[in-house]
């Protein structure tokens, strides 16, 4: 039975007894609890029993964490198994997971949960701005990377496809020419060795962007709201730290002249990246919906498409499905009679690939795949895109900023917040309003003007200034 002591004006101790120990000494879990002042004393009472009550089932279950000496690092370790990996995105999950083994549980991973102070974060913000504390993520291999292959029996196709990069950056690596961080470790994943056996430091020193500083005070300050929604922290620090300051991020995208010389440089491209390209120029689905399009979600006959999924890779893992951002990403969007005929075009093309293969064909309904019908790897348009634009000499962009291209043009058609926040599938208004600001500032100068010439060009100057 769990005892309340009174310990102040507002607080209290709530003391559970968990048996004895080897010498017969009495064990006892303790939790200080304040309540608000405003509370009355039947309210108060009613309040403590039930915090007792819980206190007394999380720690006859064993899973109470006390904030005085569970570590932060221990405690993210719960929250990971307790809630991100069964309520986040896998990639999410992942993405998380390198920001805290890297620089986070480092710094502040042996910190008592209860002692955590906002100074010791503000600190290691500050820290994470200096110079230094990023290499210049690039790295080149090392001779003993092909040794390795070799003596695992790891063939150049077998590492593109346990790693999930792409033909040409793997090519590169054994070239020893200089590679991103990720993609060494995504290397070093798929060949299970360390880092340091297989590349070496190249480049500069370099810093951490103010947008990924900021990511690693959202990450925190997540995992200790939850302390806190637990009971096991009264207070979260990191609401008492100023969030880092951040450039806004500005997507190069193309205005209407450069999209047409985008469009009639894909005429000589091959159909199925000419496909993916103009299909997200006119859709503005984002990459991962994109290449999770089945031939069942088009509808030739209503020049509709359906987003009901995304497809995503992540090392270790491989090519997965996944259900797309949020509810409001699940969506049909109308598309231009010329896109429906180019995506008869390339089924036609894509049927003649299937029958050609026989019976290695993997068997998937998916628009974009692999010679064998695989789904193909989401990202190749990242890797394709930057050779293309080279190729005929236009302008730089990344393949979401064909996402951006796409909103950017429709609002300056003028086409209402609304109807584009629904058709890119974002949750919020303010979300499309946010990134499109200029866009639709253009727009809104644009019906000014149009007003300007319809109703007041023409107008007596003595008439304007009467009216």
């Amino acid at each position: 039975m769990a005892s309340i002591e009174k310990r102040g004006e507002n607080s209290y101790r709530i003391t559970v007894s968990i048996g004895y120990d080897s010498q017969g000494k009495k064990l006892r879990k303790y939790k200080n609890v304040s309540l608000d002042l405003g509370l009355t004393d039947r309210q108060r009472e009613k309040e403590l029993e039930r915090q007792a009550a819980l206190f007394e089932e999380e720690v006859q279950r064993g899973t109470y964490l006390d904030g005085g000496k569970v570590t932060f690092a221990e405690f993210t370790e719960r929250w990971f198994t307790s809630y991100a990996e069964k309520e986040l995105e896998p990639k999410t999950v992942f993405r998380y997971k390198e920001m805290l083994n890297l620089r986070i549980i480092p710094a502040l991973g042996h910190i008592k949960l209860e002692k955590l102070q906002p100074t010791q974060l503000l600190e290691f913000y500050n820290n994470l701005a200096e110079v230094g504390i990023r290499l210049d993520t690039k790295y080149i291999t090392s001779p003993e990377f092909k040794n390795i292959m070799d003596s695992q029996g790891m063939s150049k196709s077998k590492l593109i496809k346990a790693s999930g990069i792409s033909d040409k950056t793997i090519s590169n690596a054994l070239k020893g020419l200089p590679i991103t961080r990720k993609t060494a470790e995504n290397i070093s994943n798929a060949l299970n060795v360390k880092l340091s056996l297989i590349v070496s430091e190249h480049g500069e020193p370099g810093t951490l962007s103010s947008r990924t500083i900021l990511h690693h005070h959202r990450l925190i300050s997540s995992i200790l709201t939850s302390a806190v929604q637990w009971q096991i922290l009264f207070s979260n620090p990191a609401d008492r730290v100023k969030a880092p300051k951040t450039d806004k991020r500005i997507v190069q995208h193309y205005n209407e002249e450069q999209t047409k010389e985008l469009l009639k440089a894909l005429d000589s491209e091959p159909i199925n990246y000419k496909t993916m390209v103009l299909l997200d120029v006119f859709s503005g689905l984002r990459l991962g919906e994109l290449m999770g399009l089945d031939w069942s979600d088009v509808d030739f006959k209503n020049n509709t498409i359906e987003i009901t999924k995304a497809s995503q890779h992540l090392a270790g893992i491989g090519t997965f499905e996944k259900k797309p951002k949020n509810e409001t990403s699940i969506r049909k969007i109308t598309v231009p009679a010329p896109v429906i005929s180019l995506l008869k075009e390339y089924r036609k093309w894509w049927l003649e690939q299937k029958v050609a293969c026989c019976d290695l064909w993997q068997g998937s309904d998916r628009l974009f795949v692999t010679w064998d019908g695989q789904p193909l790897f989401p990202y190749i348009l990242t890797n394709w895109f930057p050779e293309f634009l080279k190729r005929h000499n236009l302008p730089k962009i990344t393949p979401h900023g064909l996402r951006h291209t796409s909103a950017t043009l429709l609002a300056a058609q003028g086409l209402e917040v609304a109807a584009i926040s629904k058709r890119l599938g974002h949750a919020r208004t303010s979300t499309t309003m946010d990134i499109y600001v200029h866009a639709l500032r253009s727009a809104d100068t644009a019906a000014s003007d149009l007003l300007e010439k319809a109703l007041l060009n023409n107008q007596p100057e003595s008439q304007l200034k009467q009216g």
